[in-house]
């Protein structure tokens, strides 16, 4: 099976451009919280800017807490698979369409861009979920199960809930009652995970409704038209975009009977953007990684998709001599994309090595409450200790009076080690009164005052 290779191949080549991955703070609560559950415990969703609950997370989280702290490394390994898994299914699908040779420039494009790869290597749930739904893609362009493709798009569900759009468009386009069910699966699993943990079937949507207020983020329809080309520009880069453009142009002119999936998929994806904008929810740019590598497609049949031609076909050359122009634009942009990627990998390791810091630090925390500068330490300090997250305080909205207070200890650190670019405050590197120090790492400064 080629998926055996494939997504090792890809997960291998995605650890050997960056060399490091943790989990982000999405993440690390949801490991937090499947601990909670898997001990009999309810998770408290009601701690400030906690993240949205993802169900197959959660659930995931249950599964990994046994293996103690290997589990996070364990989640680490799963999201390096992740990025295997999409540059495979991105493969795949070239292939299918287009030929092998426009599915590994396809490939080759979305593994390589940064934004895919910095959400990959810290464990956001956003490359299992693109992988899942293109695996969906790629189970109805073979003419699998309606069953086995909704399935799939169910678990993409259970990581967000765009997948939903994509279930009730197919169960429509196919117009068969009895593949309700399975659309319905995902939306009413995630729903009932937030009615039983958090007393509320809508939480998921008002939590996060809060949190992109509270952070400033921008939502709404009226911004969509502007975000959505500047971030997928910010994605595939020039060279990308220029393939993909040149792509879609000839594959409607040509082949119009093979476009016709990954577009109705492409407006799909932007259709589930515009809802969730419309609904409140922030607009960021990791929500377009879905609709940015099916335009990776479109970008590999760009320089390549004339291979798939008859022989006599009078458009055969040509193409191929687009297809060359557009190699050269990608070797003429490879060299600046390779030093963006030298930056992500040195940006990465710095914020590992922040991460390794706290770890170590945190072993020397001696008495509760524990304060620190921002909410994003909290949920790893609460992995690392066992102490509840609701003991961990955010010195941004209470100044503590007792306890322990982990401060950074550099400029470095404070840049580094904010919880969003719009967080209301950054690190403040205060000591509150009456604390002594106690350790202190490269990164970090321990006070107690107990």
């Amino acid at each position: 099976m080629r998926a055996a290779i494939g997504i090792p191949l890809g997960a291998a080549l995605a650890f050997a451009l960056i060399g490091t991955g943790f989990l982000n703070y999405d993440t690390a609560y949801s490991l937090l919280w499947g601990g909670d559950l898997l001990h009999g415990r309810t998770p408290d969703f009601d701690l400030p800017l906690t993240p949205t609950p993802h169900p197959l997370a959660t659930a995931l989280g249950m599964l990994l807490t046994p293996f103690g702290d290997f589990g996070q490394t364990l989640w680490v390994v799963i999201a390096f698979l992740s990025l295997g898994a999409l540059a495979w299914t991105t493969y795949e699908l070239g292939a299918h369409w287009f030929g092998a040779a426009a599915g590994l420039v396809a490939s080759l494009l979305i593994l390589t861009r940064v934004p895919v790869l910095s959400f990959g290597v810290r464990a956001y749930f956003d490359i299992p979920y693109v992988a899942l739904v293109l695996g969906a893609i790629l189970a109805e362009a073979r003419r699998k199960d309606p069953r086995l493709v909704l399935t799939i798009l169910g678990l993409a569900g259970l990581l967000r809930p765009e997948a939903w759009g994509f279930a009730i468009v197919y169960v429509a386009w196919k117009r068969d009652a009895r593949l309700i069910p399975y659309a319905a699966a995902a939306p009413v699993i995630w729903m009932a995970h937030d009615w039983i943990l958090a007393g509320n079937p809508l939480h998921s949507l008002v939590d996060t409704q809060g949190n992109a207020k509270d952070l400033q983020r921008i939502t709404g329809l009226d911004d969509v038209p502007l975000t959505v080309p500047r971030r997928l520009g910010e994605i595939l880069r020039e060279p990308g975009l220029l393939g993909a453009a040149a792509g879609g142009l000839l594959v409607l002119a040509f082949m119009r009977r093979k476009a016709a999936l990954p577009i109705a998929a492409g407006f799909v994806s932007i259709g589930a953007f515009c809802v969730l904008a419309a609904a409140g929810l922030p607009i960021l740019g990791r929500y377009l990684l879905l609709p940015a590598a099916l335009l990776a497609v479109f970008a590999g049949a760009g320089v390549f998709g004339w291979r798939t031609l008859p022989q006599d076909h009078s458009w055969r050359t040509r193409w191929a001599i687009i297809g060359a122009a557009l190699l050269g634009a990608f070797a003429v942009f490879t060299p600046a994309q390779a030093d963006r990627i030298s930056s992500l990998r040195s940006a990465m390791h710095t914020q590992s090595d922040i991460l390794a810091d706290l770890n170590t630090i945190s072993d020397e925390i001696p008495c509760e409450p524990v304060a620190v500068p921002n909410h994003r330490p909290v949920p790893h300090i609460a992995l690392w200790t066992g102490i509840a997250p609701a003991a961990i305080v955010s010195a941004q909205l209470e100044q503590p009076t007792s306890g322990s207070y982990i401060d950074p200890a550099s400029e470095r650190v404070e840049r580094n080690f904010t919880l969003d670019p719009r967080d209301p405050k950054r690190l403040t590197a205060t000591t509150p009164p009456g604390f002594e120090e106690t350790a202190r790492n490269e990164s970090w400064v321990l006070s107690s005052r107990c």
